[in-house]
């Protein structure tokens, strides 16, 4: 037998037993799947895992239009000055996810629900869009002093008005229906992909009544 004829007797033989090792262990892999345990290691825990990167999770966003107007008298009252402006705004929406703890979960395994309570739904400071607002002015002279005041006076008064429109009612059942779906869908996956299969993912708020 030559060198080459040798050498490749030795690699049909070698990649002969990687082949052998490779069928044995797959099928001690479907072996265990089939007749193995079936401990699935702790479904809360495999949860907080799935949020805890998520920190501040992000919900919602509103986009909001304020309308303002700020006056102006300089002059003992013989200069007066009126500016209307509408200046657009948006609000997030988010949970802070940071406090989340085993105590804001319970695992029904025999129904295969997972119960989660969220902290309170946070809305975010107003993100004033001035670059994009609108004036409308009046008066016969605005001084360069009169017309800065009352710029920055339609900036408190416009931050102030979409903090009240954000606490809305209605922008907040969006918000928190949107981070109901946002939470269900983080956590429902990761626990399907764990092996649990399908399951159910409630989602309330503190405060809210349970489900069950």
């Amino acid at each position: 037998m030559t060198y080459l004829e040798l050498r490749t007797a030795t690699t049909s033989s070698r990649t002969l037993r990687l082949a052998l090792a490779g069928a044995l262990a797959l099928a001690a892999w479907l072996g265990w799947k089939a007749y193995g345990p079936r401990d699935l290691g702790d479904p809360v825990a495999t949860s907080l895992v799935a949020l805890e990167k998520q920190d501040r999770l992000t919900v919602f966003s509103a986009q909001l239009s304020p309308v303002v107007a700020a006056d102006d008298e300089r002059m003992f009252g013989m200069l007066k000055s009126r500016q209307i402006a509408v200046i657009p705004a948006r609000v997030d929406y988010s949970v802070d996810l940071a406090t989340m703890d085993a105590s804001r979960m319970r695992w029904d395994s025999a129904a295969k629900r997972l119960d989660v309570t969220l902290p309170p739904l946070q809305p975010g400071k107003p993100n004033l869009d001035e670059g994009r607002a609108q004036y409308l002015r009046e008066g016969v002279w605005i001084t360069p002093d009169a017309q800065a005041k009352l710029t920055r006076d339609n900036t408190l008064l416009a931050e102030r008005q979409a903090t009240e429109q954000a606490a809305n009612p209605v922008l907040l059942d969006l918000a928190r229906n949107a981070a109901r779906d946002a939470v269900r869908q983080n956590l429902a996956i990761p626990l399907q992909v764990a092996g649990y299969g399908e399951v159910t993912v409630a989602v309330r708020f503190d405060g809210e009544p349970d489900s069950r």
